[in-house]
């Protein structure tokens, strides 16, 4: 088997797995509980948020656990929105954003909020010049993500953090759930507010994230109940899952020097061989674009079809976002790039890991032109 969809989930690393199992089974007492048991598991979880927050260069009372990267962006967008609602309801992001961006937004709008969602050039970029212009007296928030699910664009965070410091009462949240490890990014040095992390995506477990909340931001708590996460995320700590993240976490960092270098050769590779085959465009931008993702187009093949296909030959890729892709319509962020309907609605994502090989590559090279081939030859009949 080839996988070439770590966009959607990366496989667990051994070591985390092991991590959880011995967690789960040694220490599974509530770490809420007075007893010594309990006091071990409450141990467990700060050591995790200490080493998450050595990882990412913040501070461990910044770091606050979830259960994936869904949560902490309506957990970051719903609470900045109703903690600050009485300064004003204009918040900030883009066409191109996650379904848990996008849709938090929707809501907020339905609540009497009004959002600005912000194009992108050709490339799937937010200019500087518009974030600046959208902004208002009445603006609370600005989300952009850091890197497009979809198609792997680099927004220019760093520089979008540098001109909301002449807004100080304006909140900046980066979803960084399909950045991390791949693309570098300083919170601290680009100024963010709130920043989203789901495990899954750097081969922990899913149901496991991390939101940063700069110290000394409010936000109001989606949940009520225990009181947990210092009263913003009630609920009982997934402990093994928590510390399972953290080991998850060091080990990307740890292999991501190499597996970058490594990562840039195949998706060089992928982006030459494919772009000669005839009927592929290729939509992912040349540059500013994450490594680990390449998003292509077919010419009058579903892609639906082509990926059912590739299965046939053990290679499993995806359309768009798996959190969009069982609906039947084209990509929102390639609408928004400007890619006509029909290609949009053809599109096919390859995503790599630190795991995949060059020999992985050049098979599936081979395997998608035996099947443009095949399944071209079937639609001219």
């Amino acid at each position: 088997m080839i996988y070439f969809d770590n966009s959607a989930t990366t496989k667990p690393y051994k070591e985390v797995l092991d991590s959880f199992m011995k967690v789960s089974n040694d220490y599974f007492a509530n770490p809420s509980s007075l007893h010594r048991f309990g006091g071990q598991a409450e141990k467990l979880l700060t050591q995790a948020r200490e080493q998450v927050a050595r990882l990412l260069n913040t501070k461990p009372g910044e770091i606050f656990f979830t259960s994936g990267g869904t949560e902490s962006n309506n957990l970051a967008i719903k609470g900045a929105a109703f903690q600050n609602r009485n300064r004003g309801r204009h918040i900030i992001t883009t066409k191109i954003e996650h379904p848990s961006v996008r849709d938090a937004a929707a809501q907020l709008e339905r609540d009497g909020f009004e959002i600005t969602y912000l194009p992108v050039d050709q490339s799937g970029r937010v200019s500087l010049s518009a974030v600046e212009q959208a902004i208002r007296k009445d603006t609370i928030l600005v989300s952009i993500m850091h890197v497009n699910n979809e198609v792997g664009s680099i927004q220019p965070i760093k520089e979008i953090g540098e001109l909301l410091k002449n807004y100080p009462t304006i909140l900046f949240h980066v979803d960084a759930v399909q950045g991390i490890g791949k693309v570098p990014l300083s919170i601290t040095e680009s100024r963010i507010d709130l920043c989203s992390l789901s495990a899954h995506k750097f081969h922990g477990l899913k149901g496991t994230g991390v939101l940063y909340i700069r110290e000394g931001v409010k936000l109001t708590p989606l949940f009520s109940g225990g009181n947990q996460e210092r009263t913003l995320r009630s609920g009982t700590e997934n402990v093994a899952g928590f510390v399972s993240l953290a080991k998850a976490l060091r080990l990307t960092m740890m292999k991501s020097d190499s597996g970058l270098k490594a990562m840039k050769q195949i998706n060089n590779l992928l982006r030459t061989e494919l772009s000669k085959i005839e009927g592929i465009t290729i939509n992912t931008p040349a540059d500013d674009s994450a490594p680990h993702i390449l998003n292509f187009s077919l010419t009058g093949i579903k892609s639906e079809t082509f990926i059912h296909a590739l299965e046939q030959r053990d290679v499993f890729v995806s359309t768009t976002s798996a959190c969009s892709s069982k609906k039947k319509a084209p990509s929102h962020t390639l609408i928004a790039m400007g890619v006509a309907e029909d290609l949009a609605e053809r599109a096919i994502r390859l995503s790599l890991s630190f795991e995949n090989t060059e020999q992985e590559a050049k098979k599936v090279i081979k395997a998608i032109s035996d099947t443009v081939n095949q399944l071209g030859k079937v639609m001219k009949k």
